[in-house]
């Protein structure tokens, strides 16, 4: 009798304590690495397209939210293009690839770049758009101009060209403001609508040119 009561009670502590060690083998498979084991997948760095592609998309969601100016987005973009001819000068000299070294500069080049979107974004420098027809008009061509980095559509030249002449409306607009107690006269007024009428078509034509962004590895 006790024979049995106690073959019945050690039989499920053993099943138990196997069920155990077996999950603990399983876990040290993906888990930190020791000497005899093996990882799935270990993460690997990002290619230059994708570098060069997370790049734009900060900077487009800076341009929407206002985080960056139409200045500091046209500097940004400005190196940016300057990277990218690099990048397409290299490739032709190498029968379209790029050396060790060669990505090593570009993601030097990118991490510099990295900190000034950062820097720019988080300064006390916003696009202020206002509650008016003329902050209104300047808020819609930033939200154009955002779209068409996300999807491509607008190359960096492209971009910084578009943000440096949105970067003279707007100091045109400030100094107008300045001499009229914040105010603009009609006549002012309509001249800030009729250059934006150019700078519109402008980022239309840019958006629908045959030059958009297209990453390669």
């Amino acid at each position: 009798m006790n024979f049995q009561f106690s073959k019945w009670t050690v039989l499920p502590a053993a099943v138990l304590l196997l069920g155990m060690v077996a999950m603990g083998q399983e876990t040290n498979t993906t888990s930190t690495p020791t000497q005899g084991t093996t990882t799935s997948a270990p993460a690997t760095k990002a290619t230059i397209a994708q570098r060069k592609e997370n790049q734009q998309d900060r900077i487009a969601n800076g341009v929407q939210s206002g985080q960056l100016t139409a200045g500091e987005t046209s500097k940004l973009e400005t190196k940016e293009a300057a990277i990218n001819g690099e990048t397409r000068a290299d490739r032709a000299a190498n029968g379209g690839k790029l050396t060790a070294a060669e990505k090593q500069q570009i993601n030097k080049q990118q991490n510099q770049v990295s900190k000034q979107i950062y820097n720019d974004k988080h300064n006390a420098n916003t696009a202020q758009y206002g509650n008016n027809k003329v902050g209104q008009r300047r808020e819609n061509q930033q939200d154009r101009i955002a779209q068409g980095i996300k999807s491509g559509q607008l190359a960096a030249g492209k971009t910084a060209k578009l943000e440096n002449q949105q970067k003279g409306i707007n100091q045109q607009v400030k100094a107008d403001r300045a001499v009229n107690g914040g105010k603009l006269t009609p006549g002012e007024k309509a001249q800030v609508n009729k250059e934006q009428n150019a700078a519109s078509k402008n980022i239309y034509n840019k958006k629908h040119n045959a030059n958009t962004q297209h990453p390669k590895k």
